[in-house]
């Protein structure tokens, strides 16, 4: 083999993945067809659960993030409607506003750091699969070459060729309904009064925040370390050719009913000019064919209201890195690799449903205005505002259910002896964390890729916790059953062969 696994995607998730396989000891091959990183304007940050993953990697802080601890949002909205996050006692939407641009330049490098081998100008134009791996057809700087590998993922994109030369179905609807535009400009700093842009004849528009009118949808977004981005949305046709300021300038008055000046930046690189027409609400039928496996867009794609994509994607990541690491280096319980697509087939499911609501309640017209309403009362009750903010944040996902409640839930943000569960994880190695004053559980023989810790610390006082921070195993009391209990879920999840009584 030339590589245990080769990915096709130099992009968020391709990268991030990259670096999870170097965690767990597996060396990728990523191709990208483009010499360089784009400078394309992409997502303008992270939102949801992602964000304390990347704290738990130690990418938090390196991507900007301050303070050093993430913290939720006051505030949100669901399908342009106001979400008032901080009626919540467990507020689990958090933000980094980085562009991704960024995102990518932290995740290439802390890839490269690792060890991943990261090849610019090569591409995939073909494959064959048999019982032993992937033969690859690449085309690069010194032409066409071929590759052996184990295993391929495809994390090149919503029209990923490595899922359709795999033959897997993208199932689902295409609309061209919307038009998207989107800049960046200043407005005259009179509009601006404590933070709140104040429009002549429309009304306060606070920062971020999407403003729905029966001619479109309106964003305003201040970021500290780049120009204001201005976005809108509009249900009509869009000129041929490539789009001009004076398109987004013209939009932005449509939307809005008024006229808004914006200040066009001199250089026309900083404009960060983008159209984008129609969308696609669409899963693979399958996230998996023989070797071959899709992430990110090349398994979902869904329109970016809300901002699930990245938090979808690289979350796609982690949960596949160590379980196709275990593969790999042959220690995989029968069926392990399996679970990615068990997992996360249904959360990309989940995330087309909602941001196809989302794309329903912004719509123009007097019913859907009439239906903003109503979900307005809703969004009145706490109960409701946490079932959403669950819902987008990606915190309501359980992947199993188990004898504990924590079982197949994220990690609660627990300390062990004053140092914080994200300072644990960095390696990417599944921990059993012993909290009881005697270290009854850590004297339990567990595979060696699973890192014992004991120590002091509230309840539960023991967990057992899967590379993606997901809780494999949970006790709140020492007792033969809670022993069982572990030792099933070490079995079920980290070894290949049970382990005798004897070892109990």
């Amino acid at each position: 083999m030339d590589a245990d696994v080769v990915i096709a995607g130099a992009g968020p998730n391709g990268l991030m993945l990259a670096a999870e396989l170097r965690l767990a000891g597996v060396q990728p091959i990523v191709l990208e067809k483009l010499p360089e990183r784009s400078t394309i304007p992409r997502a303008n940050g992270l939102v949801g659960q992602v964000v304390r993953m990347l704290d738990r990697r130690g990418l938090y802080e390196r991507m900007g993030g301050t303070p050093k601890v993430p913290q939720p949002m006051p505030g949100f909205v669901f399908g342009a409607m106001p979400l008032p996050l901080y009626v919540l006692e467990d507020n689990p939407v958090y933000r980094l506003s980085v562009p991704q641009v960024r995102i990518e330049e932290v995740l290439q490098e802390r890839a490269l750091e690792l060890g991943a081998e990261i090849r610019r100008g090569h591409e995939l134009v073909g494959f064959t699969q048999d019982a032993d791996g992937v033969t690859l057809s690449l085309t690069g700087p010194d032409g066409d070459y071929e590759l052996r590998t184990g295993h391929l993922v495809g994390a090149d994109g919503g029209r990923s060729l490595t899922r359709k030369l795999a033959g897997i179905d993208f199932i689902g609807v295409t609309n061209d309904l919307m038009v998207s535009r989107s800049g960046s400009a200043t407005v005259p700093p009179e509009y601006v009064v404590d933070g709140v842009l104040h429009i002549p004849g429309y009304g306060p528009v606070p920062p971020f925040m999407h403003q729905r009118t029966e001619r479109g949808l309106f964003v305003w977004a201040p970021w500290q370390d780049r120009l204001p981005g201005i976005s809108t949305g509009e249900w009509d046709t869009p000129p041929d050719g490539q789009m001009s300021f004076e398109e987004l300038q013209d939009s932005v008055d449509r939307v809005l009913g008024v006229h808004l000046p914006l200040v066009v930046p001199t250089d026309e690189a900083d404009r960060a000019l983008r159209r984008v027409t129609g969308g696609n609400s669409r899963v693979a039928s399958s996230f998996r064919s023989g070797r071959v496996l899709l992430v990110g867009d090349a398994a979902h794609v869904h329109s970016a209201i809300g901002g699930p994509g990245l938090n979808l994607g690289l979350q796609d990541a982690v949960n596949l890195g160590w379980k196709l690491a275990a593969e790999v280096q042959g220690w995989a319980p029968p069926g392990l690799l399996d679970t990615y697509e068990s997992e996360r087939r249904p959360v990309g499911e989940r995330v087309v449903m909602q941001t196809q609501a989302q794309s329903a309640l912004i719509a123009p017209g007097n019913d859907v205005t009439a239906l903003r309403k109503l979900f307005g009362e809703f969004l009145a009750d706490a109960g409701n505002v946490q079932r959403i903010a669950d819902l987008m944040s990606g915190a309501d996902i359980r992947y199993a259910a188990g004898a504990h409640p924590l079982v197949g839930r994220w990690a609660p943000d627990l300390t062990v002896d004053s140092v914080r569960l994200a300072e644990l994880t960095r390696s990417g190695r599944p921990l059993l964390i012993d909290l009881t004053p005697s270290g009854a559980f850590s004297g339990t023989r567990v595979p060696d890729q699973v890192e014992v810790i004991t120590g002091k610390g509230a309840e539960p006082i023991a967990l057992l916790i899967r590379p993606d921070g997901y809780v494999a195993w949970a006790a709140d009391q020492d007792g033969e059953a809670e022993r069982d209990g572990l030792q099933d879920a070490l079995e079920q999840w980290f070894q290949p062969r049970p382990l005798t009584s004897a070892t109990r």
